[in-house]
């Protein structure tokens, strides 16, 4: 056995290994090692020991040694799986700690064929890296490469993956590369890791000197969760806070060696980006001059959907009034126009050649609903008509629709912000940093949930036992109806944007999908035409078919087979 670290400014490194110090050798491009066989060990700079920048394992947190760990140890199931591409996709987004009441890889296991039930075939893990304390949402990470303990370590882990892809789900894991969180970041110990700080933290150095090795740090990370957790793809957070004036961004490198790892395994590898510069670089083909990345988050659609379906227009929601038809025609809203939110122009237009599922859409996900100040979901003030509504356009739009975690049922729990920081100076920062940001916006501290008590953790976690029950059985059984749909229907996957049409007249909106017409009315009862005979396949209340037009309850949908092709028949209405 060997241990290596990279710490090229140092002049003694030493390993402490089971307790017994061993100095290391210094080797080429700043890197030192020790040939010392052990179990748990810890760098030593300057007389204190580090855990391992490069860690798998830490079993004590984040503070503490590391332990090494042999990837080839644990006996995978799934070698017959060949992996999901993204194009047909429904994603669903997780959180571990909060998914189940174990709040642990095993405890989420147990609810996978729900998942299967549901019709998803990619699950969205949010980040597992290890951080400090005991709950959180993961993007306090410090440890990139160590799987939180409290979930299960890496091998509760590597068992989830597993049950995953026995079923046939996908998995794909959220990374922040970034920033680092506040508690346990020693990168800078050992080397020039840091350049600059964001909003969450400390940047990483991408390009200045001696950062060949730090992107090395990043691409090998994103490596490892592919190839030895055989995970099936990353999100990648906030990859406009990476600063990389290279004339070879980090994110094209990534894409090169990702593309190339997945050759050498036989299987799709995805890489989904979280972006705010409204910039389709980031999902077009290297070779046409972007980066290569397979998709990503369309927060724009969202925004637009939000508006449409609650009326809220505060924060940087005003732009999105009546912004619904345009934005679902043109990915984004701020396609180099004004942002008043941001007071400036923004964005740039999508090329229309660009197939729809390389952009996300979504009506929830874990920051709209948790950096909301109280965590409350879209349900807890949208009725189930406009709630259904916002589900047909999201799942029978072009794009790769994305549910988060108890969404399709309507979940009653909200998802609230939450972290548990053993220092209580840190813990502290973020109780009053948390109130005092919503004070700002008119929000009573009281009225603000405390993100270091474990209640606030208790009452983010799904509680499962409310599925059977009105009126999330009625969600539910819409949910399942519309992915079921969109399977049977190609039309309603087709990820061409140029085949893709929407009209809008006052309340009613008309999304053309070949012969299928989405017909969403979002006010009083309608009769909208449609220029041809047609048959109701699916709807969430009472509509019919009435010559050639269809009659539509107020607040509601009706997907509609035009005469003229062979229809799908699915028997379900919500109102039954």
């Amino acid at each position: 056995m060997s241990f290596s670290v990279w710490a090229p400014h140092h002049e003694r490194v030493a390993v402490r290994v089971d307790g017994q110090d061993h100095e290391m050798t210094a080797g080429d491009g700043g890197w030192w090692h020790s040939p010392v066989d052990g179990t748990d060990y810890a760098f030593v700079l300057d007389g204190d020991p580090l855990p391992d920048p490069r860690s798998r394992w830490q079993p004590h947190g984040v503070h503490e040694a590391s332990r090494v760990y042999d990837h080839s140890a644990f006996e995978w199931t799934d070698g017959s799986w060949t992996g999901r591409a993204l194009p047909g996709a429904v994603i669903y987004e997780l959180h571990v700690g909060t998914f189940t009441r174990a709040g642990t890889f095993d405890g989420a296991v147990e609810r996978l064929d729900h998942l299967v039930d549901l019709g998803i075939t990619h699950v969205e893990v949010m980040p597992v890296n290890a951080f400090d304390g005991v709950a959180g949402w993961g993007y306090d990470g410090v440890l990139w490469g160590a799987v939180h303990e409290p979930y299960g370590g890496p091998d509760g882990f590597k068992r989830f993956v597993d049950a995953c892809h026995a079923r046939g789900l996908a998995v794909l894991l959220d990374v922040v590369y970034n920033h680092l969180g506040p508690s346990g970041a020693y990168l800078d110990r050992f080397g020039p890791y840091f350049a600059g700080s964001n909003d969450w933290g400390p940047g990483l150095n991408l390009d200045g000197a001696d950062s060949d090795e730090v992107r090395r740090y990043v691409v090998d990370n994103a490596l490892g969760w592919l190839r030895d957790f055989h995970v099936d793809g990353l999100r990648l957070d906030a990859v406009h806070a990476l600063v990389d004036r290279g004339a070879r961004h980090v994110l094209e490198q990534l894409a090169e060696e990702v593309d190339a790892l997945s050759a050498a395994l036989g299987r799709p590898l995805t890489l989904i980006a979280e972006s705010d510069l409204n910039d389709a670089r980031l999902v077009t083909a290297r070779e046409a001059g972007g980066y290569g990345l397979a998709a990503q988050w369309s927060d724009d659609l969202h925004h637009a959907l939000h508006v449409a379906l609650s009326g809220e227009t505060t924060g940087y929601y005003p732009d999105f009034e009546g912004a619904l038809a345009r934005t679902l025609r043109d990915v984004f809203l701020h396609a180099g126009t004004w942002s008043s939110f941001r007071r400036r122009h923004h964005g740039r237009p999508v090329d229309r050649r660009l197939p729809g599922y390389r952009f996300l859409a979504y009506l929830q996900n874990h920051d709209q609903v948790g950096n909301r100040a109280v965590g409350d979901r879209l349900s807890a003030t949208v009725p189930f008509g406009r709630l259904a509504v916002g589900a047909a356009i999201v799942f029978c739009s072009p794009y790769t629709p994305m549910v988060f975690m108890g969404e399709e049922w309507a979940a009653s729990t909200p998802w609230q912000f939450f972290a548990s920081f053993p220092d209580p100076e840190l813990a502290e920062a973020v109780r009053t940093g948390r109130r005092r940001e919503f004070a700002r916006h008119g929000w009573g501290e009281s009225e603000v949930p405390d993100p270091v008590d474990p209640a606030t953790v208790e009452r983010s976690t799904l509680a499962w036992d409310e599925l059977s029950a009105e009126p999330h059985r009625r969600v539910l059984d819409l949910y399942r109806s519309l992915i079921a749909l969109r399977r049977s229907r190609p039309e309603l996957a087709d990820p061409r944007l140029d085949r893709f049409h929407v009209t809008c007249s006052g309340d009613v909106l008309v999304l053309h999908r070949g012969a299928l017409r989405v017909v969403c009315n979002l006010g009083p009862a309608a009769e909208v035409p449609l220029g041809a005979p047609g048959e109701v396949l699916l709807a969430s209340d009472a509509a019919e078919a009435a010559g050639q037009a269809v009659r539509l309850p107020a607040e509601s949908f009706a997907v509609v087979q035009l005469s003229g092709s062979q229809p799908t028949s699915v028997n379900f209405s919500a109102s039954s």
